[in-house]
């Protein structure tokens, strides 16, 4: 079956754009990662599958697909994709839509200079939510791991935060220097986290402003992860570390993220349509 598709990204966090509306489209996790490939397939860090909606009063229903086939629950980089895509395509009209995900609903509004915002909702921060093992809900915990390098037990402090997917937030002097490579994998499958974990490496500059490298649970360091930031942000506002409106560096880019300490996060960022295309699935 020939199905048409859009290859964008948000600060080089990079996607397969699919309209399951006006297309009939059935796609497994093992042909999912056929199209992930970036040399056998379209390459991507995630899939966005639009669809109609479901429940009333929502636009529509907005489903991602990690490179490994496994489906997530939010992407902040992908909403904000997401809405310039069915705009473009004329799926819609609206220049603020809704759409439902599996962890909720969610707003999203095309600025006039193609900025898209987003309304991620408020964080959650209960560990058994998260989902994260610990006895009580604290701004910053004691995580213990085994370093394969020296083989030795280490132990890490991180926030963790939901913000429909989950986040360990950790805090480094450079993320230049970070270890990213081997941190990145041991903390995205510790137990603590019964479903994985994206993890956050956050230097801090000043109190607006922050550059951030994240280990994405099922695809690895990525150029940019909005939820990532939107976590990043709200973990360093509880440590007592970061103001309300804070500029987030990634290695494709920068977002502001917005948040007053007890409601919605919002983030702002570009997105850029690369190519549109054509594939047999």
């Amino acid at each position: 079956m020939l199905i048409k598709f859009q290859k964008m990204h948000g600060l080089g966090n990079d996607f397969m754009v699919i309209d399951g509306v006006t297309q009939s489209i059935h796609l497994t996790p093992e042909k999912i990662r056929e199209l992930s490939d970036r040399n056998f397939g379209i390459g991507f860090d995630q899939l966005l599958l639009v669809e109609a909606p479901t429940t009333p009063d929502v636009d529509f229903k907005y489903r991602i697909y990690n490179a490994n086939g496994g489906e997530v629950e939010n992407c902040g980089n992908g909403a904000r994709c997401f809405a310039r895509f069915v705009y473009e395509q004329k799926l819609t009209g609206k220049r603020r839509i809704r759409v439902e995900t599996s962890n909720g609903e969610m707003d999203l509004e095309l600025t006039d200079n193609k900025d898209v915002v987003v309304d991620m909702g408020p964080p959650i921060l209960e560990p058994a939510l998260i989902p994260f093992e610990a006895d009580k809900e604290s701004n910053e915990y004691q995580v213990e791991f085994k370093n394969p390098k020296t083989q030795q037990t280490e132990t890490v402090a991180l926030g963790a935060v939901s913000m429909g997917n989950p986040h360990a937030v950790m805090i480094v002097p450079d993320v230049a220097t970070a270890d990213v490579e081997t941190l990145g994998p041991i903390i995205e499958g510790h137990p603590r986290f019964p479903q994985r974990v994206n993890a956050g490496f956050m230097q801090i500059i000043n109190r607006q402003y922050v550059k951030l490298r994240v280990y994405e649970r099922g695809t690895g360091e990525t150029l940019a992860c909005g939820t990532g930031a939107c976590a990043a942000v709200v973990s360093g506002q509880l440590r007592g570390l970061l103001d309300q409106v804070v500029q987030v560096d990634l290695p494709g880019g920068s977002l502001s993220i917005d948040w007053d300490g007890e409601g919605a996060v919002i983030m702002t960022g570009p997105t850029t349509r690369v190519f549109d295309g054509r594939i047999e699935i």
